[in-house]
C-alpha cells in the first residue's frame, strides 16, 4: 500500500492565506456603499490562527464529578434542603390538619427538617443498594419503593 502525499486522507492541503488588501484612500471624493465598508472592517480582522485563545475547561470523564459531590456532601453537616421552602411545606402540610394557622419555633423547624433528610438519605441508600443488588448503577423508582416496602413504610 503507497502512501502518496497528494491522495493522503490525513494530509490536507493547508490553507493559503489571502494578500492583504491594502488601505483605502481617506479623500473622500467617493462614497462608499455600506457593503464595501464592512469588508474592510471585515478583512482588517486577525485570521483565526492569530485570534486570542480562551482557556480550555476541564473535561471531568462521566461519573467522576458525581464522586466528587458525594465526597463534599459525605464530609459536610450542613443542611441540604433550604430552610424557607421547607418551613412553606411544613405550615401547608399544618393546614391540611387544622383550620387555624398553627405557629412554629424555629428549633421545632430545624429538628424535623434534620429528621426529614435523614430519612431521605437512609432511603437513597437503600434504594442505592436495591439498585446494585439489580446490577445497575441508576436508581429507578422502582428501587425507592422496594426499599420502602422492605423497610415497612407503605403508608408514606
Amino acid at each position: 500500500m503507497r502512501h502518496d502525499s497528494s491522495t493522503s486522507r490525513r494530509k490536507g492541503k493547508t490553507p493559503q492565506r489571502r494578500p492583504p488588501v491594502p488601505a483605502a484612500e481617506t479623500s473622500g471624493s467617493t462614497p462608499r456603499s455600506p457593503r464595501q465598508s464592512r469588508m474592510s472592517v471585515n478583512s482588517l480582522c486577525l485570521p483565526p490562527e492569530r485570534a486570542p485563545v480562551s482557556p480550555k475547561k476541564r473535561r471531568f470523564r462521566p461519573g467522576t464529578k458525581a464522586l466528587m459531590e458525594i465526597r463534599k456532601y459525605q464530609k459536610s453537616t450542613d443542611l441540604l434542603l433550604r430552610k424557607g421552602p421547607f418551613s412553606r411545606l411544613v405550615r401547608e402540610v399544618c393546614q391540611s390538619f387544622s383550620r387555624e394557622a398553627l405557629r412554629w419555633q424555629v428549633y421545632a423547624l430545624l429538628a424535623l427538617q434534620e429528621a426529614a433528610e435523614a430519612f431521605l438519605v437512609m432511603l437513597f441508600s437503600d434504594a442505592n443498594l436495591c439498585a446494585i443488588h439489580a446490577k445497575r448503577v441508576t436508581v429507578f423508582p422502582r428501587d425507592i419503593q422496594l426499599a420502602r416496602r422492605i423497610r415497612g413504610v407503605d403508608n408514606l
